[in-house]
């Protein structure tokens, strides 16, 4: 299973958090990359791969200038395009098609998304057809298609590692773990 994710007109000025949770989420719950376009920042890219290299991979982001044409490459060599938005069909009766899917780019809006991104799509997904964080509908759609699997995920070439502990906040680094 591959899964990247698009993140649709990056504002540095208003998004910054917000994408760069998106991001880690999407590393998280299982993908491999992300792609956003809108405003190149830097600033973001740096943040999460400062993560990837500290808790581990594979995970990448790049900066899309032409998001359709990246919808359009994905889709020839072979990836179904899922669109989060309120708009979709319910996702619970969906999922099991999507998961038979084994090539995602789960495509995230920003601001207004423009009709071509709803026409291109394979499949228009609604996670409760109620206005709620793209973070969370990205991190319910990567839990449903992967059945909780991304709970046992192991990340590599890990610096740090969080060790999970009942009352205490237990972090190792690598050498550590050894």
């Amino acid at each position: 299973m591959e899964v990247e994710i698009l993140r649709l007109n990056h504002r540095i000025g208003r998004d910054p958090r917000i994408s760069t949770h998106v991001a880690l989420t999407a590393r998280a719950f299982g993908a491999s990359k992300i792609y956003y376009s809108g405003q190149k920042d830097s600033s973001m890219e740096d943040v999460v791969n400062k993560i990837t290299t500290n808790f581990g991979g594979p995970f990448n982001i790049k900066y899309e200038n032409e998001d359709l044409k990246l919808i359009k490459e994905k889709k020839k060599v072979g990836f179904t395009i899922v669109h989060l938005t309120v708009y979709g069909l319910n996702l619970l009766e969906e999922i099991k098609k999507i998961r038979t899917c084994k090539k995602l780019l789960i495509i995230i809006g920003g601001e207004k998304v423009e009709p071509e991104f709803y026409k291109i799509a394979d499949y228009n997904i609604s996670v409760t057809n109620q206005p709620h964080s793209e973070v969370a509908a990205l991190a319910i759609i990567l839990h449903e298609y992967f059945q909780g699997n991304e709970f046992d995920k192991k990340f590599k070439d890990f610096k740090t590692n969080i060790i999970p502990d009942k009352a205490h906040k237990v972090v190792k680094s690598k050498r550590e773990n050894l």
